[in-house]
């Protein structure tokens, strides 16, 4: 290990998310929270109005910067995430993305015939160096204080937004293509694949220190179709990830929302922990995969629009789940607390503060007892 990886191991002040992904003991459950800068923060919705628009935002390295670190200086958590958008790498393939206020995004160019999939391309990765930058620079104003997470999304979600031209209630489109014309959706998922791999090991090289892949549409898909369309493009993913870098381990993530029926193929992608959806029992998954994998989540993000005491009893009811009956630290590894999908842009700040003190008191009393 050179002076300079050793250098950066020893500043990292908070690793527990790291040890608990690798299922080692800990001394509390380590929490972070999907979406964790975002709208329900005031401070990011100045950011976002100073910067002009969402993708004014995410493209401006010094603003990606500015809101990462936000929930940070709320909330103890125990990690930061990169602040950006899972279609920043269609984007960069030249889709022309947008968002449209009430809307959600949009592309100009969605993929709906055959001469478009099959011109498709990765990306020039100089046309993410603005991810790149924000990750660097977020690295360094984190100075140790816990690790940073860089993210992308499965290549199957990114596709439904690429064939759909947006978000869809129903997948319509790209249901309909995939079961007419599987090798087009073959051949978007493959080109997806590579440029996942490539831009998620992109982030670790500029300093991310655990990846998370958003498979956040795998659970529309049915059985058979999900094995086919979307875990064989992940595991795709992570064979081609870097597990090291300059001395660090790096951990994965993946989660599929609704995909608690396959959970132990998930276990089997590659990855070093599954995240899970509140729909979930965390200690039947420990039962299942736990000796696996590290396991995150699972608490229904609805929860913290209720008041205090059901805030707290939520959170210990979750730790409890994983528990399962056991004491000490060993009653707490491997897991990784987080809501079963993305925070509310409506949730009252101060119900987050509420469950991230619930969930490392009450995880630490559990772990000396």
């Amino acid at each position: 290990m050179t002076a300079q990886a050793l250098d950066g191991l020893l500043l990292l002040k908070n690793d527990i998310f790291l040890r608990a992904l690798r299922r080692e003991p800990t001394e509390y459950t380590p929490v972070w929270l999907m979406r964790q800068a975002g709208r329900y923060l005031p401070e990011y919705c100045a950011t976002r109005k100073r910067a002009g628009s969402f993708l004014g935002l995410a493209k401006n390295p010094a603003f990606a910067t500015e809101v990462s670190l936000q929930p940070l200086a709320r909330y103890e958590l125990d990690a930061a995430i990169l602040f950006s958008d899972i279609l920043t790498v269609p984007d960069a393939m030249g889709l022309g993305l947008d968002f449209v206020e009430g809307e959600g995004p949009r592309f100009e160019r969605p993929l709906r015939n055959e001469g478009d999939i099959l011109a498709l391309r990765e990306p020039d990765l100089a046309d993410l160096g603005y991810v790149f930058d924000a990750v660097g620079e977020i690295r360094r104003a984190l100075d140790g204080r816990v690790p940073l997470i860089g993210f992308s999304g499965s290549p199957w979600t990114l596709a439904c937004y690429m064939v759909e031209g947006g978000g869809s209630s129903d997948f319509r489109t790209v249901k309909t293509m995939l079961y007419e014309r599987p090798d087009l959706i073959h051949r978007v998922l493959s080109v997806n694949a590579r440029a996942v791999s490539t831009y998620l090991n992109a982030q670790i090289e500029a300093g991310a220190q655990a990846v998370m892949v958003f498979d956040t549409w795998g659970g529309a898909l049915a059985d058979g179709a999900f094995q086919e369309f979307s875990l064989r493009y992940i595991r795709e993913v992570f064979a081609h990830l870097k597990t090291e870098h300059a001395g660090e381990e790096i951990p994965s993530i993946v989660f599929t929302k609704g995909g608690g029926q396959w959970m132990e193929q998930l276990a089997d992608s590659g990855a070093s922990g599954v995240g899970l959806d509140w729909t979930v029992n965390l200690g039947a998954a420990r039962r299942r995969i736990g000796a696996q994998c590290a396991l995150q989540g699972n608490l229904d993000p609805v929860i913290l629009f209720a008041n205090e005491a059901a805030i707290s009893k939520a959170a210990r009811e979750v730790i409890d789940s994983y528990s399962d009956g056991r004491h000490g630290r060993q009653a707490i590894a491997g897991h990784v607390f987080n809501l079963g999908h993305g925070i509310s842009q409506f949730t009252p700040p101060d119900a987050v503060k509420i469950l991230v003190d619930t969930v490392h008191a009450y995880s630490a009393d559990l772990a000396k007892s």
